[in-house]
């Protein structure tokens, strides 16, 4: 037999082994992973890790209500028998309202701020960035900070009160404050004079740079006085770290 042919031979044993080989293979990853993709059952995804943390954040909510439910009930009995217990407590109440710790209802505003929408043809402006079409930090914060500037008496943003502490931040197109996520529309309200409220809102560069990007974005920009509104009282913690 001539060297050639049995060359020839070689390869086309080997080549028959490889194949043999991979289909070996493919046939025990599909056995293993029963028709899934292998790599998707080892990669999460950070929307599975965020709504994971979030299930966490409410469970240890719920054992926080509770904790502090007790330690209210045992301040309560000691102050029946001690007065110094009773002092701090009636000092500790006299301090609750400026703390944000009541809940308050009154005259306001209300800004609402939402993402730009797709148009009717189901796309963005085609001269828009991607950081043109979402709120930012800098757009809840010059909300925020006019707010104050206007006399607010009390704010909350989406159901939480807003304190010295407080301090939401934008994750991509969401919203952390206080441990909980949010997704647009961004609602935040504010009690006080309305008036007052109202000029402080229109003389912050901050909105009016927004302003702008609203209307060649469609980013969403509303905003309400009323008679009556209402912020619940702040529920977190109140150890300053």
């Amino acid at each position: 037999m001539s060297d050639g042919r049995i060359r020839m031979l070689a390869w086309g044993s080997a080549a028959l082994a490889v194949c043999l080989v991979a289909g070996l293979l493919l046939g025990t990853t599909r056995g293993v992973s029963d028709g899934d993709e292998l790599r998707a059952s080892d990669s999460t995804r950070l929307s599975d890790l965020v709504r994971a943390a979030q299930v966490k954040v409410d469970e240890l909510g719920v054992l926080r209500d509770d904790l502090a439910a007790r330690v209210a009930a045992l301040q309560n009995q000691a102050a029946t028998t001690d007065d110094d217990v009773a002092g701090v407590l009636s000092t500790a109440d006299a301090l609750a309202e400026p703390a944000g710790l009541t809940a308050r209802r009154g005259p306001g505003v209300t800004v609402t701020l939402t993402d730009a929408p797709r148009g009717p043809d189901g796309r963005y402006p085609t001269d828009a960035a991607p950081d043109d079409l979402v709120v930012h930090q800098q757009d809840v914060q010059s909300v925020l900070n006019a707010l104050w500037a206007g006399g607010a008496e009390a704010i909350a943003m989406q159901d939480q009160r807003i304190v010295a502490t407080s301090a939401p931040r934008c994750i991509g197109n969401t919203l952390l404050l206080h441990g909980r996520t949010y997704s647009p529309p961004y609602v935040i309200t504010a009690l006080g004079d309305r008036a007052r409220l109202e000029a402080a809102l229109a003389a912050e560069p901050g909105i009016n740079v927004y302003k702008q990007y609203a209307a060649r974005f469609g980013l969403g920009y509303t905003q309400q006085a009323s008679d009556d509104l209402t912020v619940p009282a702040y529920t977190g913690s109140a150890t300053v770290r």
